[in-house]
């Protein structure tokens, strides 16, 4: 879905300067809230997870650098590595052409999975063979 705001901006020139708050109040939140956001490493490129984030948590991560989500399950904010120590420190922020999803990259301290994996992505699809491989051991 287009969103007005950045399809009005789709032809600015390369470095051109945007008002932080005045894009954030334009993003695409969807009917809860939310904003999709995918997480990589700033080293590697790897993707290690995705989230969600509400405009709150969005504001939280761009104040304290800490990767901060909404949880949909708990219904709260939740701060990356709070209980665990596997912090995510933000390095860049960028949004989409429709404004519709965030990506950050961090500098990962620790494993980004639950589980103990490095990323939340281990199923990995053999597409050929029609089988899904389970990839790193948990070390939980």
């Amino acid at each position: 879905m287009k969103n007005e705001y950045f399809q009005a901006r789709e032809k600015l020139s390369d470095r051109t300067l945007l008002k932080l708050s005045e894009v954030v109040n334009h993003l695409a939140f969807n009917e809860q809230g939310l904003i999709p956001v995918i997480t990589q490493d700033v080293s590697t490129k790897q993707v290690l997870m995705f989230a969600w984030m509400n405009k709150h948590s969005l504001e939280q991560t761009l104040i304290t650098k800490k990767m901060t989500y909404w949880s949909r399950s708990r219904k709260k904010l939740w701060v990356k590595g709070e209980t665990s120590g596997n912090a995510q420190l933000l390095v860049s922020i960028s949004f989409d052409c429709d404004g519709d999803t965030v990506l950050c990259q961090v500098e990962q301290t620790g494993p980004a999975c639950h589980t103990g994996r490095p990323n939340c992505f281990y199923f990995d699809v053999d597409i050929e063979n029609k089988e899904v491989m389970v990839c790193g051991d948990a070390s939980i």
